[in-house]
């Protein structure tokens, strides 16, 4: 039994924020729908290179396992009904249109919820289905841009900078599954559906956390630091003679700790560093002093003597050394799994452990419409003389 086994998911969404949350709901074991337009599907299908043997787009592959493919035209009143069939059939629906999009087919949320009284509607948008830029687009790099995580981000004497994912959208998407499973929980007591309104923005807000919370209680403008913490020291990347390192050194006992693995016990009774608050205060004479020892040594003998003491410590690793390292192979984090023109594809593992209802082995993520006949017939009992006349008027494909 996998935890949503009985659930049902329309997913109108594309691009990552949509698909990251319903893929998550298909590692639970959901049936997703994830309704295509018939020409080119998933924007995501064309965002190559790079691409798996046999053309698919690995963003694609990246956001889609688990999931069922129905190509449709939402604009053919045939396609229409077909959703509204699946909206009655289904627990939720995962969009990520522009504003009003939906509405215009007879798919908004006052439609929705008149055919489904059960149905939980997910709505994600750049800035939220209401205020004053309700109706612009929004994208992640603009996000991060506008919602302040730009400024925080970078060398503290280079310009703003962006994150080196698209954070805000997979956080959407994080966010819109912890919203969907709350309100799965809430119709169980209710029996009622609900409509939730998640933006990319109201996300990235929120992950200015303890920066922001900073500002509003005690102003100033926050800087950037690099690789380094704004209120923990020392917490950063130090070179050493040979390669580099990142040390977490998060609290006065750690600090005490790494005094003695540097051989300066002495640094630990300093007024000016015994506390964190003093270390904060005087990062300008710490920081250059522990890079100053560091470089006495290799990053290997460094982290060997860190790890000995319980400091949190890491080596720096690039994307290749990541899935050939032993904590990644030891989690058995990448799966290897059949695809239809690839042959196999590598999938990263769901990061979501359960032990009495664990998430299911994935499966490829579909082709453009490859479940099309198989959703007709077997949800919603078309036959295979109406599955041929839908075909003809192009209204699925």
């Amino acid at each position: 039994m996998l935890p949503l086994d009985d659930i049902k998911v329309v997913d109108l969404s594309r691009v990552l924020a949509g698909p990251y949350c319903t893929q998550t709901l298909a590692d639970l074991g959901a049936e997703v729908w994830k309704i295509e337009n018939p020409d080119d599907g998933d924007d995501t299908r064309g965002w190559k290179p790079p691409e798996a043997p046999g053309g698919e787009s690995t963003y694609y592959l990246s956001a889609n396992r688990n999931k069922q493919s129905i190509a449709l035209d939402l604009k053919h009143p045939d396609g229409q009904k077909i959703v509204r069939d699946l909206i009655a059939r289904a627990d939720i629906l995962v969009e990520n249109m522009r504003a009003g999009t939906l509405d215009r087919f007879g798919l908004g949320w006052e439609a929705a919820r008149a055919i489904n009284p059960r149905l939980i509607y997910c709505a994600i948008s750049g800035y939220g289905r209401d205020g004053p830029a309700a109706d612009r687009a929004g994208y992640d790099a603009v996000i991060q841009g506008e919602s302040g995580l730009m400024s925080i981000t970078g060398e503290a004497d280079g310009g703003p900078l962006k994150h080196g994912m698209a954070i805000c959208d997979l956080v959407t998407g994080m966010n819109s599954t912890q919203a969907i499973l709350a309100a799965l929980i809430a119709r169980s007591r209710t029996g009622e559906g609900q409509y939730l309104d998640m933006a990319l923005l109201d996300g990235a807000v929120a992950l200015l956390c303890n920066i922001g919370t900073g500002y509003l209680n005690a102003g100033g403008r926050p800087r950037r630091f690099g690789n380094f913490h704004p209120t923990v020291v020392p917490y950063g990347t130090f070179e050493t003679g040979l390669g580099r390192f990142v040390l977490a050194c998060g609290n006065d006992s750690q600090f005490r700790l790494l005094a003695q693995v540097v051989g300066r016990p002495d640094l630990a009774e300093d007024e000016r560093y015994r506390r964190n608050a003093g270390r904060v205060h005087n990062r300008d004479t710490l920081v250059p002093l522990l890079q100053d020892i560091f470089n006495t040594r290799s990053a290997a003998e460094w982290l060997k003597a860190l790890w000995e003491k319980g400091i949190p410590a890491g080596v720096i690793h690039d994307v290749p050394e990541v899935f050939s390292s032993p904590e990644v192979t030891g989690r058995k984090l990448v799966h290897r799994v059949p695809h239809p023109t690839a042959g196999e594809v590598s999938l990263i593992r769901s990061p979501l452990r359960l032990s009495a209802t664990p998430v299911g082995v994935p499966t490829a993520p579909p082709l453009l419409g490859q479940h099309t006949d198989e959703i007709l017939k077997n949800v919603l009992g078309r036959t295979s003389d109406e599955i041929h006349t839908l075909k003809q008027s192009k209204a699925v494909k």
